[in-house]
């Protein structure tokens, strides 16, 4: 019943993450949170993959923030604050990955 609920909180700590209106200090504050629901998880191998499921929902999200930042034309309202959101994501995906490596490798070296 823990782990469900580690990864459900990891997964509301990315949905308030990936908001548009989240301050620094907010992100930086969830994103500990995150990080330490993230370390409870420890070194199993269906949490890895959990972790790399929610890395690949992030790296999808981040291409379409991408694609959606370049539709809008450069210098417009539009593409700066397209800008700030893919920005902002970045970190939030940054986190993840970072997170899928330290748990591949407690994966990786703990003993059979």
């Amino acid at each position: 019943m823990d782990r469900f609920v580690e990864c459900a909180n990891i997964d509301h700590f990315l949905n308030i993450l990936t908001s548009q209106d989240i301050s620094d200090r907010n992100r930086e504050t969830i994103s500990k949170l995150m990080i330490a629901e993230e370390d409870k998880l420890g070194r199993n191998l269906e949490y890895l993959e959990f972790a790399e499921k929610r890395a690949s929902k992030c790296r999808d999200r981040l291409n379409y923030l991408r694609r959606l930042r370049d539709a809008f034309a450069d210098g417009t309202e539009d593409r700066l604050r397209a800008e700030k959101v893919l920005a902002n994501f970045q970190v939030t995906h940054d986190l993840v990955e970072e997170f899928c490596c330290r748990l591949r490798v407690m994966v990786s070296s703990s003993p059979l």
